[in-house]
C-alpha cells in the first residue's frame, strides 16, 4: 500500500494498493469503538475519500470496509439523546438536522454512489440503520457469514430509514421485506441477504478478503467508461420503458464499441486478459 494524504478528521483512513493491471484504493471507517457509527466528521471524511478516488485516475476500483467488528453502527446517538434535556428546542433541532443531512451526510452519500469506478462494500460485521444506505450505495456488496444488518429507524428510534434506504430496500428484495426490515427492525443475517438479494454474495469470515480480492481483480482490469456506463444504465432502467432503454444502451455502445471491442475481442480469442484504456468517461 502506496503512503496517501488521509482524510481530515481521522475518521476514515484512505489506502491504494498500486498495480500494473489498475490500482484499488481501499476507504476504511475508523471509529471501531463506536461500530464505526456517523457523525458529521465521519460523513465529510467519506466524502474527501471519495473526492481523493475521484482525483486519482490510476484508481480503477474501491473497497468500502469497516475498522473492528462492525462496519457501519448508524448515527452516533449520544447527541440525539441530549434531546430530553430541559430547554429542548425541537424546532431547531429540526433545522440543525436538514442542515446536517442536507450538506454532510447526503453529500456522502452521494460520493459514493456516483465514484467514477465501481465500488465494492466489504460487510464485516454489523450494517445498522444509516449503515445500510451506506453499504448499499456500493455497486457490489460482499458480507461475512457473521455479518447482520438491523434496520433501527422505526421501531427503536421513531424516525423513517435514510441515506437512501428506503430507495436501496425496495429496489434489491421487493415491498414485502423492504417493509418487514423498516417496521419490525428484526435482525437480517448475511445468509438471508444474500438469498434476498440485498447482497451480491456471502462468504465465510475468513474468506472475506478473498472473495473482495477476486471481485476487485475483475474490476481493476475492466474499461472505467463500461463500468460507469453499466451502473448507469442498470440504476436508470427502472424509469424507462424498453424502447428508451435500448436506445440508452445504444448510445453507450456507440462510445465503447469502437474504444474497447477490438482488444477486448482479441484477448477473448488469444484466452487472455484485455487490456483496456483506464479513461473513465
Amino acid at each position: 500500500m502506496s503512503s496517501q494524504p488521509q482524510p481530515s478528521n481521522g475518521t476514515v483512513n484512505y489506502s491504494v494498493e498500486r498495480a500494473p493491471a489498475g490500482d484499488v484504493a481501499t476507504v476504511t471507517l475508523n471509529r471501531p469503538e463506536t461500530l464505526n457509527s456517523m457523525n458529521d466528521e465521519f460523513m465529510n471524511d467519506i466524502t474527501e475519500a471519495f473526492g481523493m478516488v475521484a482525483a486519482d485516475d490510476g484508481v480503477r476500483a474501491v473497497i468500502l470496509t469497516g475498522e473492528g467488528r462492525g462496519f457501519c453502527s448508524g448515527a452516533d446517538l449520544r447527541n440525539a439523546a441530549a434531546g430530553d434535556a430541559e430547554g429542548f428546542d425541537a424546532d431547531a433541532a429540526g433545522e440543525a438536522t436538514t442542515d446536517s443531512m442536507d450538506n454532510v451526510f447526503h453529500p456522502a452519500i452521494r460520493a459514493v454512489v456516483e465514484c467514477p469506478v465501481p465500488t465494492v462494500a466489504r460487510i464485516n460485521g454489523v450494517t445498522a440503520g444509516g449503515g445500510i444506505g451506506l453499504a448499499l450505495s456500493c455497486d457490489v456488496a460482499i458480507a461475512a457469514r457473521s455479518a447482520f444488518f438491523v434496520a433501527t429507524f422505526g421501531p427503536r428510534l421513531g424516525i423513517v430509514p435514510d441515506l437512501g434506504t428506503t430507495w436501496q430496500l425496495p429496489m434489491r428484495v421487493g415491498r414485502a421485506r423492504a417493509l418487514g426490515m423498516a417496521l419490525l427492525g428484526e435482525r437480517v443475517t448475511a445468509d438471508q441477504a444474500e438469498d434476498w438479494g440485498l447482497v451480491w454474495k456471502t462468504v465465510d469470515d475468513e474468506e472475506l478478503d478473498a472473495a473482495v480480492g477476486q471481485v476487485t481483480d475483475v474490476l481493476r482490469r475492466s474499461s472505467p467508461a463500461a463500468m460507469s456506463r453499466i451502473r448507469a444504465s442498470v440504476d436508470g432502467a427502472t424509469q424507462r420503458d424498453l424502447a428508451d432503454q435500448l436506445d440508452v444502451e445504444m448510445g453507450h455502445q456507440a462510445v465503447l464499441i469502437p474504444r474497447n471491442m477490438a482488444d477486448g475481442a482479441a484477448a477473448f480469442l488469444a484466452k487472455s486478459d484485455p487490456s483496456f484504456s483506464g479513461d473513465r468517461y
